[in-house]
């Protein structure tokens, strides 16, 4: 369907591959439409993670050791989005007293992170290498409401500001033969009524999500292959595009739902790989 012309602000988002521009997981500001077409004060957004970038900390990384330090890397940066879609989801639906954020997302977070940080430097190790230190690297605090997450991102993307849409940061070490990265198309929407914004910030989230685990997946089979030649196509690539094709059907749902013009986003559900 075409959509009509508007002078609202529009949110912009990146190529999810090329790491290029705002959210990660649900730490974006989205406009809404006031009553005369014009552009009101961006909704409330949600909070993000603010943790350390690891990436940019790390001596080179030997060849040996890449891979299994790509793909923790990756877990990282997954596990950044996944508490970042919790965050998204409390903006909706808070729960919990005063201290729910630090017992329920912040704590567990450090946790998985010290184990993580630690898997990098037995990789280092493992193969004689200097281990490096990254156990300051583990806690993490709060963005401010629409202030995205650092992250790490894929070897020769930089340390991503924003995570599938963010950009920025340093690659810190070198390093060689990293995990491939799926290449999704970037979310353009027209302004975001008020009454729809949490809803199409948690779909955002979801979105990132789903491409954290599928690089995490990739970064794996980096270490481990497994399957013939179609498998990328058939155990990740296929199943992200059912699963974006989802969470992009609830995001035209919620403009629907309020009365807006539904967005078509149907085309960019696919995605490839970089």
């Amino acid at each position: 369907m075409a959509r009509g012309t508007r002078n609202n602000a529009v949110l912009k988002l990146g190529g999810v591959g090329a790491l290029a521009a705002l959210l990660l997981a649900g730490g974006l500001q989205l406009a809404s439409a006031d009553e005369n077409g014009g552009s009101a004060a961006p909704s409330a957004a949600a909070q993000t993670v603010n943790c350390p970038t690891v990436r940019d900390k790390l001596p080179p990384v030997p060849a040996a050791a890449n891979a299994e330090v790509e793909r923790e890397l990756a877990n990282l940066d997954q596990e950044i989005a996944r508490q970042n879609e919790r965050l998204a989801r409390l903006a909706v639906k808070p729960e919990g007293g005063p201290n729910f954020v630090d017992n329920a997302i912040l704590g567990p977070l450090r946790n998985k992170r010290t184990a993580a940080l630690d898997r990098i430097e037995i990789a280092f190790n493992r193969i004689g290498a200097q281990r490096p230190n990254l156990d300051a690297l583990a806690g993490c605090g709060l963005n401010a409401a629409g202030v995205p997450s650092a992250v790490n991102g894929g070897a020769g993307q930089g340390g991503a500001t924003g995570g599938q849409n963010g950009a920025g940061g340093q690659n810190g070490g070198a390093v060689a033969g990293a995990a491939r990265t799926v290449n999704c198309p970037g979310v353009r929407l027209p302004a975001v009524p008020t009454a729809a914004a949490a809803q199409v910030r948690a779909e955002l989230a979801t979105l990132d999500n789903q491409i954290a685990e599928a690089n995490a997946r990739l970064a794996r089979l980096a270490v481990r292959p497994e399957g013939g030649p179609a498998f990328i196509d058939n155990a990740i690539l296929g199943p992200l595009k059912s699963k974006r094709g989802a969470a992009l059907d609830r995001i035209e749902i919620a403009f629907n739902r309020v009365g807006a013009q539904r967005p078509n986003l149907d085309a960019l559900a696919a995605c490839g790989l970089n």
